[in-house]
This record gives structure tokens, C-alpha cells and sequence, in this order.
């Protein structure tokens, strides 16, 4: 039986206009599955409800549509505006999403300021006045460039504002890594001059821009300003860092982006190489979800203007490995997204063009195969057992963020307290740490003292972290965030007893009824819980079970490790204690110097021991003989 549209529907077709515009098909909810543009509304819409249009997408897609909206606009190139707007707003169900688009980090230069910072930001707003860089794929990479980039071009993180006639500066201008305006060692014209040429660098422009400060640097040399020389040197060395990761390309100079892509069953990855002056300065990759039924042609023209509709750097040309639907609506859109100048889509068939589609592909082929391997950790198992985790401790929320405590000792000594973060369901391991446990005597060791004193130290840093509000300076990571973040389960290695230290500290801190905890007992991984006086016990085969014997696993390595790695700096050191003459100052100084490795004390020779700070001739000669 053929496909007939409901009535309701079919009264909305009936009556669309042959405008260009956008179209929302809605469900039933009200919600907006998929979006669209069209040259001609009546026709495109209409097209989804004729009986010989069987893909498999729209025929899914129709079952659900109740309702239809639509947007009226002057042409077809304003129409491509509004539908990436609205998708990258609504992310409907049915469209090709460029997933997570909207955390991709960006570098933004606030040029409206008289003083302009350099920072990263996750916003974008393309009427505000400033220079934005990017998207960039991670902001680990962001963090890394501004650090560098801060070297060579000494830019503002205070707050103050500049007048040019403070009392003194900040330890940022003794470091070298900011010109102290504020105190008017700097004016605004050279500032200004910096910030400029940190924005050519970004452009791709590193050239010229090392030329400029190579030439300014030979000049002040022969004026004998030796200190200015040195310091234009370092930063044309800072710059040379950013050059490493821009591979030079063409000797032509060019201004091109490379589009290219790889898919499977599931997903697809757009990778882009940027390239600017010659140089490829970028080279980023995006995975694309809701692909079925799509061909390789829509999927990289879905992707055009989803990903220039928010980008500020367009090139005038655009190299992509096949020909794209509505090529010219497409060269005619991005010309107004680059005010006007001409943009090229360009089909390379052979030559050094069709060498970076390939490469471009090969990198799409790569980060696909990644992206999938971290994406398909089995998020249905991780949700499965944190639900599980929730009905079965009696949580007031899922425990995304799990935290378990461990204790490692060895015949009463170097106690060490590990700490050990999940969150959702998988490792954190940037937020792992070690606790040295001092409050009990070397020749004891005390469990119950050893986790008393770690969740002292962990909760006293939460208490100082909420009352230190104070930003990190860009590109700085913001050290506080690990301890201000309270967990949704604190998980206690151990039985009634420590789970009993660990209710006191929380009630220490006032932080009882805001952060749930067990104790995971070891014999049966049965589960305490405060005021139960009968353990939990989850079923042996359950995602909750694995997950809490996975946390503490992990808690429990992480503290043998580390306990392991000072086991081993004491083993060193008792090995020189027997060497007569070597008292404690003197072991320590031997140690830093070989860097912690008695053989290497051992294998030195005569002057390199004593080279060492309070290593006499003598004494070097009964350290080769003791320790042969």
C-alpha cells in the first residue's frame, strides 16, 4: 500500500509557499527531529511525502512528524545561515550533527580592550569586536599554544586597570612573561605592537614575523643594548616552538582549508588541515553523528556550513575531495561569510592539491578509528551500573563522581594513602593523588590514623578551595577544581571501622548529609553503609558490582605504586648509610645529583663524586669501595 500523508500534514503542504527558506518537522512532543533548507519550500517539503520516496531515513523520519514549520527568508545563502543556526541550536534528531560542536575551545584576542588579553573561551559571539582563533580539537592543545605564545609575546592576566602609574608590578613582569604596563614600563602603541604580532602568528604569518624581530634584534646589538637582543632573541625562540607544529606545504604561500573524510556504519569524521601561508597550522578532526542514508558528498556539504557558520578565519579556497550538492549556493554563502570576497570550492583531481586530500583522509581514517575506541568505552554498562549503584546504596543521585580512599603499608612504614577518581564510570587518572601519611611513628602504622588524617587533608583542601575563588591565569590549569568538586560516592577500602573515620571527618567538615560513603569490605565485597548495621551485598555478576571492585582495584594499585616508588628512593639511601662518613645532608645531596640512582653513584668517577657538594676525595674513594 503506498504512503498517503495524515490530513493534518497534508493541509500544511497544500498551503507552503514557493519562497526560499528553512523547514522544522516536529513530533508529536513538539520537539524538532529534523531541519532544512530549501530553494523552493513547496517543493523540498513535499518531496519527503511522495510515495516513491522510500530512504530508509525519511521513511523512519515521516512516522514521526505531526507538525511543520517553516521560515520565510529572502534567498537561498540566507537560508543556509538560519539552518546552521538552528541546528547547531536544536540539534535535532535526524540531521548530520557535528557532535559536541559547541565545546570546541576557541583563542579569542579582546582587540576592543585599550589593553588587549589573549585568552581561551568556549563562547564565541561574531558581533562583539574581537579576534577569535579557532575551533581547536582539545583545549590541552590551547593551553599548551597560549603558553607559548605568552613567551614571545608577554601579554595582561590581572584585572587591573592599566594606567600606566602603579606602584609596582607583578612577579609576571620579573619572569619575563608580561611588559608591565601597568607601571608604564610599557606603553599601550607597544603593546598593542605585540598583540598584533601574536595575531600574525596565529594567521600563519610566523615568516615575516621572525624577520621583523630578527632585524630589531641585530639592530639593537649594534647599539650594544645587549639585554634587549637577548630578550628578542628568546622570544624569536618561543616563536620557532609555535613553527614545529606548522609544517611548511607550499612555497606558493597559499591560503587553503582541506576538507576530507572517513566513515563507517556509525559515524564519520571530518578532518580539516588549515593552512596558512604555506604553512599547515592546524589540523583538526570532527566526528559527524546521524549519517545513515547520507552519502559522503551531503556529509561534508552538512558539515560546510555548520562548521564556517562559526569560524572567523575563511580562506579563498576550500579544497574538498568530491563535488558537493549545490556547490555554487555553497560558494555564494561563504562569500558573505567572508564579507564579500570570493571563496573557491575546489575538486583537486591530481597533483600536490590531490596529495593533501589524501593525507587529509588518511588522518580522517586514523582519529575515526581513536574517537570510536575512547567513544564505545560501553556507555550503556557505565550508566547500567551507576543506576544500579544508586538503587542499591540508596544514593540521592547517580555517582558520577566516585572517589575511594586506600591505604598501603610496609612493616609499619612509608604509609601512603592513595586517592582515586571515576567519573562516569571510567578513570580519571589527572585527578589521582597520594597522600604521605605523617601523623603516625615509623616504627607503627595505624590504618584507622593513616585514613583519618588522608580525609582530613582531602576535605580541608575542599574547605580552602571554595574560599579561593580566584580564576587561574589563561592557559594555567585551575589546580583547585579537583578538590572543590565533591564526590557523589566517597568509597572507603575497608570495613565498619573505616567507614566510622571516615563518617567523622565528614561530620568534622559539616559535609555528612552533602556526600554519601560506603566501606567495600575485601573478604565477601560486602558494602557498608552509616547507621545500616547489615552490609549491602550486590549481586557478584552485576555492572554496580564490577564497577565498585574496579574503583577499589584501581585504588589499591595506584597506592601500591606509590608506596613501591618510596620503598625503592629508601633502598637507595640505606645503601649509602652504611658508607661511614655520609649523614643524611650528604646522602640527599649524592642522590639529587645522580638523580636518584645508586648505581650511577656507584659507577661515577672520583671527580664527578666530588663534584657533590661536601664530597671530599677521600670520601669519594670509601664510596667506590664500599658500594663495589
Amino acid at each position: 500500500m503506498s504512503y498517503v500523508p495524515p490530513d493534518a500534514i497534508q493541509q500544511i503542504l497544500d498551503r507552503l509557499p514557493t519562497s526560499p527558506g528553512v523547514y522544522q518537522m516536529m513530533d508529536r512532543h513538539g520537539e524538532i527531529i529534523y531541519i532544512g533548507k530549501a530553494k523552493n519550500l513547496r517543493n523540498r517539503v513535499r518531496s519527503y511525502f511522495q510515495p516513491g520516496n522510500t530512504l530508509p531515513k525519511v521513511v523512519r523520519m515521516r512516522e514521526h512528524i505531526t507538525d511543520i514549520k517553516i521560515l520565510v527568508v529572502e534567498s537561498e545563502t540566507m537560508a543556509l545561515t538560519a539552518e546552521a543556526q538552528l541546528i547547531r541550536a536544536h540539534k535535532p534528531r535526524y540531521n548530520v550533527i557535528w557532535k559536541d560542536d559547541k565545546h570546541y575551545p576557541y583563542i579569542i584576542v579582546r582587540t576592543r580592550d585599550p589593553f588587549p588579553k589573549v585568552e581561551m573561551t568556549r563562547r564565541v559571539n561574531r558581533k562583539d569586536g574581537n579576534r577569535y582563533f579557532g575551533p581547536y580539537s582539545s583545549g590541552w592543545e590551547v593551553r599548551r599554544l597560549l603558553d607559548t605564545l605568552r613567551k614571545a609575546f608577554p601579554f595582561l592576566t590581572c584585572d587591573r586597570t592599566i594606567t600606566g602609574k602603579d606602584a609596582r608590578a607583578c612577579l609576571y613582569y620579573d619572569i619575563k612573561l608580561c611588559g608591565a604596563p601597568c607601571i608604564g614600563v610599557q606603553s599601550q602603541e607597544e603593546y598593542r605592537a605585540a598583540i598584533d604580532g601574536l595575531m600574525r602568528v596565529l594567521e600563519g604569518k610566523t615568516d615575516a614575523v621572525i624577520r621583523e624581530l630578527t632585524q630589531e634584534m641585530q639592530t639593537v646589538a649594534e647599539n650594544l643594548d645587549f639585554e634587549r637582543a637577548a630578550l628578542l632573541r628568546d622570544r624569536i625562540q618561543a616563536i620557532e616552538q609555535v613553527m614545529e607544529r606548522q609544517h611548511r606545504i607550499s612555497d606558493i604561500g597559499a591560503d587553503q582549508d582541506i576538507l576530507s573524510l572517513a566513515r563507517n556504519e556509525q559515524m564519520a569524521m571530518v578532518q580539516l588541515l588549515v593552512i596558512r601561508h604555506g604553512s599547515l597550522i592546524s589540523s583538526e578532526s570532527f566526528p559527524l553523528m546521524n549519517i545513515e542514508d547520507e552519502g559522503d558528498a551531503e556529509l561534508i556539504g552538512s558539515f560546510l556550513p555548520q562548521y564556517y557558520e562559526s569560524t572567523f578565519e575563511l580562506p579563498p579556497e576550500i579544497i574538498v575531495p568530491m563535488d558537493l550538492p549545490e556547490a555554487e549556493v555553497l560558494e555564494a554563502w561563504l562569500r558573505e561569510q567572508r564579507e564579500g570576497r570570493k571563496v573557491t570550492l575546489t575538486v583537486p583531481k591530481r597533483g600536490d592539491k590531490r596529495k593533501l586530500v589524501q593525507r587529509a583522509t588518511e588522518t580522517a581514517v586514523e582519529q575515526l578509528n581513536l574517537f570510536q575506541a575512547r567513544w564505545a568505552k560501553d556507555t550503556l554498562r557505565q550508566e547500567t551500573a551507576m543506576q544500579e549503584l544508586q538503587t542499591a546504596l540508596k544514593l540521592p543521585n547517580p555517582p558520577n563522581r566516585i572517589e575511594c580512599y586506600d591505604i598501603s603499608t610496609l612493616h609499619g612504614t612509608s604509609t601512603v594513602a592513595s586517592r582515586v577518581v571515576f567519573v562516569q564510570g571510567t578513570p580519571a587518572k589527572s585527578e589521582y593523588r597520594r597522600f604521605n601519611i605523617r601523623s603516625i611513628s615509623h616504627d607503627g602504622s595505624d590504618d584507622y590514623q593513616s585514613m583519618r588524617e588522608a580525609l582530613t587533608r582531602r576535605f580541608q583542601r575542599y574547605v580552602d578551595a571554595i574560599h579561593n575563588a580566584e580564576a587561574p591565569a589563561p592557559g594555567k590549569a585551575d589546580n583547585n577544581e579537583t578538590w572543590r568538586l565533591l564526590p557523589d560516592l566517597l568509597l572507603i577500602d575497608g570495613g565498619k571501622g573505616q567507614l566510622g573515620i571516615a563518617v567523622e571527618v565528614l561530620e568534622a567538615f559539616h559535609l555528612l548529609e552533602h556526600v554519601p560513603v560506603a566501606g567495600l569490605a575485601k573478604q565477601f565485597e560486602e558494602v557498608y553503609l552509616p547507621n545500616d548495621r547489615l552490609p549491602v551485598f550486590l549481586p557478584r555478576n552485576s555492572e554496580g558490582s564490577y564497577l565498585l571492585q574496579r574503583v577499589r582495584d584501581e585504588a589499591h594499585r595506584f597506592a601500591i605504586t606509590s608506596h613501591r616508588a618510596q620503598r625503592q628512593k629508601k633502598g637507595m639511601a640505606s645503601r649509602l648509610e652504611v658508607v661511614s662518613g655520609i649523614g643524611p645532608a650528604k646522602r640527599k645531596a649524592l642522590l639529587k645529583a645522580f638523580n636518584n640512582d645508586i648505581d650511577a653513584i656507584r659507577r661515577a668517577r672520583i671527580e664527578q663524586l666530588t663534584a657533590v657538594p661536601g664530597i671530599t676525595e677521600e670520601l669519594a674513594q670509601r664510596i667506590k669501595e664500599e658500594l663495589a
